[in-house]
């Protein structure tokens, strides 16, 4: 096992236990990266200070929520795009995504209008919302958290075949209520590329 791994394990450990030295060591080893990388996708100083400053409060009050078997790095970047995708969506009211976006997004949904965008991602956020309890949770392991269906399974204690028949649920109750669009729509909420 490396040194790395060992590592991640102890520091997620010491934050489970509310330890807050290790908290420290946290914000120190990586506020500064993580502040680039906000600032690379608001270009704004203050907005990227307040994105990186929620993902350490968030990471503290679910760390018992911690699992010793993923990286605590990828966690943080993680966590870091999501808090930029809502802060962009309260602060910006739905404005026209930035140009580096749209390219990264399907060609109909550079089409349409930011106040279709806007509806489309609320009906699917409500959607999400009212997924039967347990397709819910594993839909946003999977989308938000970016676990793979192999870590669902490990950490729900349930059968890979389980994961992927309630994803697929998740997929054909949220198409039924945006169509086709639904790839490109979770691409602005959770950054899905797959």
């Amino acid at each position: 096992m490396s040194t790395s791994h060992d590592h991640n394990i102890n520091l997620i450990r010491q934050l489970q236990n509310g330890d807050e030295k290790a908290f420290t060591l946290l914000i120190n080893t990586y506020h500064k990266p993580l502040f680039i990388y906000a600032l690379n996708l608001t270009k704004d100083h203050a907005a990227a200070e307040d994105i990186v400053q929620n993902t350490f409060l968030k990471t503290w009050k679910y760390r018992k929520k911690l699992n010793t078997d993923f990286s605590i790095k990828n966690l943080l970047y993680k966590s870091t795009f999501n808090n930029f995708i809502s802060h962009y969506r309260k602060e910006k009211a739905f404005q026209p995504l930035e140009e580096t976006y749209i390219e990264a997004i399907n060609e109909t949904i550079d089409e349409d209008n930011a106040d279709v965008i806007s509806k489309k991602i609320a009906l699917i956020t409500q959607g999400i919302e009212e997924l039967p309890k347990k397709c819910k949770e594993i839909f946003l392991l999977s989308k938000q958290d970016g676990l793979t269906n192999i870590e669902i399974a490990e950490y729900l204690n349930i059968s890979i075949k389980t994961v992927e028949g309630q994803i697929t649920k998740a997929y054909r109750i949220l198409r039924d209520l945006i169509g086709d669009q639904l790839k490109e729509i979770l691409f602005i909420l959770f950054d899905v590329k797959r």
